[in-house]
């Protein structure tokens, strides 16, 4: 403790309100220990981030708040609500159940100083020392879980792979694992939607040193981001410019992307990952892979939908967490050790989901099935293309929609999937975006509440035709790699054969509704009524995951003409995730 720090007993807690932590290069973090009044030691529930300790849920996210608590009465429920933070634990439901939690402002962000440099192994390096300081704290018991949603989720997989002493634990919610792949460009397409306004909104607007600029508290009537107050001159120089560090490095090769991409042989931890089937364009890809590439042996995977922060807060969320961390971090008897290894909420037209217990991802018992693209009727079948065939669509248009015909019996789709095309462009290179979607026999699109677009599609995948180049070590049949460390330049009217990762989904499609691909040359767009206002721009389908930068797609290169290409020889399909009903 020192002068800053001051201590409040209310609401059942001994608050500790901007404790010092000092970081190996003389760095002071600031953070908030909430703890049991009685003395004793306890396990301890940790998240650092840079969206403000201080800052009351509601005062930045007050749609998503008032959404919330309207509609999951168990949310606010036996809590005050006094101590609501965005994508963090509710210390009131916590602290009674003998639970330390601290909150962290990470580096440059809210009550600490210095340089934010978003998701950096230098913020790695700072989580794994407070997680080590908390670990030897008097008041612990030497357990630390990281536990959080989003950006409290995914510098979880980094500071893992840094294994500090004390970490017994991890809850990664809804937390993406690779930065260049799962979230600034996707299939090798910058994403300048999410690394330009995301940024802007929610980091900037809390950094430290905005001061009296910035927010006041209401949990305790401090400044967010103070004490002190600088101009933005000052504030611009004290942080790395995401936005166009994303933009200029385009390839997965440097140090940049390389010391934010996690060492899955070191992430031995035991691991609850949680995903979201809507999540597509940043988190649900780095559960998956974080689920089955870490070398942890004690590792559960559940998935749910809805608004990517809700089902976090609900009773069906924290009793997730708590049987997970009571178990590691108290030796409870929680019935964990009953929990399935998956645990998937199957996704139902119409919003209805249905739980249900698996032991393995991708389901063992998988049907993988090809549905070949037949461009002379722009259909969709298990028939392979017995003639030669082309369609050709313009490189910023919404592209060709390939449509199986009304199912004759019901179809679950669950699981990854992958997409093979042969493609040429008028030009020397060209951006694909994969859209699988579901039509009901009405023709009106199937589209669910996703992590944030209320209108997103099943499922959706990427790719820059440049960046073809796969890993063939961690190609799977189905989910190829890309490395993503050359461009290879297409030479206009070749064809050329391009693998293409869907990000994983489910759907359970009704008798009579149909599958489809639809092959774009720019960003989904929900052809209903989808326009959204929002703080990050406008959501039509995608929400803030965009890819119009017109410095990442000149109209010279990616305004051309697209054409795919089908054979005996050529046989473009896309590979579907089928689930046969009957025994797992």
């Amino acid at each position: 403790m020192d002068a800053q720090s001051k201590t409040d007993i209310r609401d059942g807690m001994r608050i500790d309100w901007d404790v010092p932590i000092w970081m190996d290069d003389g760095i002071v973090l600031r953070c908030d220990v909430y703890r049991p009044i009685e003395d004793g030691i306890y396990p301890v529930i940790m998240t650092m981030g840079p969206y403000g300790k201080y800052l009351h849920f509601e005062d930045l996210y007050e749609a998503q708040y008032q959404n919330m608590m309207e509609k999951h009465p168990d949310v606010p429920a036996g809590t005050t609500n006094k101590y609501q933070n965005w994508e963090v634990v509710d210390p009131e439901k916590w602290v009674p159940d003998d639970y330390v939690c601290i909150r962290v402002d990470s580096r440059g962000a809210g009550r600490s100083p210095g340089v934010i440099d978003i998701w950096s192994l230098r913020e790695a390096e700072d989580l794994a020392i407070c997680v080590d300081w908390a670990g030897v704290q008097d008041w612990s018991n030497g357990k630390v879980g990281l536990n959080g949603i989003s950006y409290y989720a995914e510098n979880q997989w980094q500071t893992a792979a840094l294994q500090p002493k004390h970490l017994a634990a991890i809850c990664p919610w809804e937390g993406a694992a690779d930065y260049y792949r799962d979230m600034a460009h996707h299939g090798g397409i910058f994403c300048n939607g999410f690394s330009h306004d995301w940024p802007l909104h929610q980091v900037y607007s809390v950094q430290h040193g905005k001061g009296e600029n910035g927010y006041k508290s209401r949990m305790n009537g401090d400044l967010v981001s103070g004490p002190i107050t600088l101009t933005e001159e000052e504030l611009y120089q004290n942080r790395v410019d995401f936005y166009e560090e994303n933009l200029k490095r385009k390839l997965d090769t440097d140090e940049y992307w390389q010391s934010r991409m996690p060492d899955w042989s070191k992430v031995e931890v035991p691991i609850l990952s949680t995903a979201n089937w809507g999540g597509q364009g940043l988190h649900p890809r780095g559960n998956f892979e974080g689920f089955v590439r870490a070398a942890s042996k004690e590792k559960w995977l559940e998935v749910h939908g809805i608004e990517h922060w809700t089902e976090f807060y609900t009773d069906y969320g924290v009793d997730l967490q708590k049987r997970f961390f009571g178990h590691y971090l108290k030796g409870e008897d929680t019935g964990w050790k009953k929990q399935p290894k998956v645990q998937l909420q199957i996704r139902h037209p119409g919003e209805k989901f249905v739980e249900r217990r698996e032991r393995q991802w991708p389901l063992k018992r998988t049907r993988w099935t090809k549905f070949f693209l037949h461009p002379e009727d722009m259909s969709l079948s298990r028939t392979s293309q017995k003639r030669t065939g082309k369609v050709t669509y313009g490189g910023f248009s919404d592209g060709v929609t390939f449509m199986t015909p009304p199912l004759r019996q019901e179809m679950e789709i669950t699981g990854p999937i992958a997409a093979k095309l042969f493609v040429s462009s008028a030009t020397a290179d060209a951006d694909l975006f994969l859209v699988v979607r579901v039509f009901a026999p009405d023709m009106k699109e199937v589209v669910f509440q996703g992590a944030l677009d209320p209108h997103t599609p099943i499922a959706q995948g990427w790719l820059r035709c440049s960046h073809r180049k796969i890993d063939q070590e961690l190609t799977l049949p189905y989910r190829p790699y890309h490395t993503h460390d050359e461009e290879q330049p297409l030479k206009p009217r070749q064809v050329y054969e391009v693998d293409v990762e869907v990000w994983p989904t489910c759907i359970v499609v009704p008798k009579d509704y149909r599958i489809a691909l639809t092959v774009r040359g720019k960003d989904y767009v929900y052809p209903g009524d989808s326009f959204m206002e929002t703080p990050l721009g406008n959501w039509t389908g995608c929400a803030v995951f965009r890819h119009n930068d017109p410095r990442d797609r000149p109209a010279d290169i990616f305004g051309g003409e697209v054409t795919l290409h089908t054979s005996p020889d050529r046989k473009s399909y896309v590979l579907l995730p089928v689930i046969p009903n009957g025994k797992k």
